[in-house]
């Protein structure tokens, strides 16, 4: 009995401090199903892709409303969890706050990466806090962690052609031309993500920001 009450006290917990010290939670966001897969507003989703191919593992699904992949960036590098919300995009909150909550992951080591109009197709741009500039995922997911002071990975998309509707124009696939350099743009996405565990936001930030 003493010796199997040692060997429990010994045991890591996945919430214990010392698990969760190093690891990070990056959250893709996007819209559940395959009719929305391909949409704008599901580049975080495919980012998040990417990134699972990197750390070598398959999305499973989690109890938090996700799918999740758990793996370290490179051989004894920051343990990361890479999760896409299977709720709908203004809903992706409680999956990200359940996640931060299960795996004892503090704000600041939270990354969301999510479309964003207000900058041009092709472009990162990263930044910690500050508006959701109407993006309702991000809005939900502030409400959730009762903070903005998340770090994010924004995808530009640009914004939409004439009168478009915003909604209407993020719901609506990538083009043909867009498609020829979106691969580009998810692994520079991915890159960034990686960045920001392994170095800093102001590193990452030199190296994505357009000069100028």
């Amino acid at each position: 009995m003493l010796k199997a009450r040692l060997l429990s006290l010994l045991k890591p917990s996945r919430q214990s401090p010392l698990m969760a010290e190093n690891t990070w939670l990056v959250a893709g966001l996007g819209n559940p199903g395959p009719g929305y897969s391909r949409n704008r507003h599901n580049v975080g989703h495919m980012v998040l892709d990417e990134l699972a191919v990197r750390v070598g593992g398959s999305f499973k699904v989690h109890k938090a409303r996700a799918t999740v992949v758990e793996g370290r960036l490179g051989i004894g590098g920051p343990r990361v969890v890479l999760a896409k919300p299977s709720t709908y995009m203004n809903v992706s909150g409680g999956p990200v706050s359940a996640l931060a909550r299960f795996y004892s992951i503090p704000l600041e080591r939270i990354i969301v990466v999510h479309d964003e109009i207000d900058i041009p197709f092709n472009t990162i741009k990263l930044k910690r806090g500050g508006g959701e500039g109407g993006h309702n995922g991000l809005r939900d997911i502030s409400k959730a962690m009762g903070s903005r002071d998340y770090l994010r990975v924004r995808v530009g998309v640009g914004r939409p052609p004439g009168r478009m509707d915003t909604a209407d124009y993020v719901l609506k696939d990538f083009g043909s031309v867009e498609n020829k350099e979106l691969p580009m743009l998810l692994s520079d996405a991915a890159d960034a993500a990686e960045m920001l565990v392994t170095a800093s936001l102001e590193q990452a930030q030199q190296k994505f920001h357009p000069i100028g």
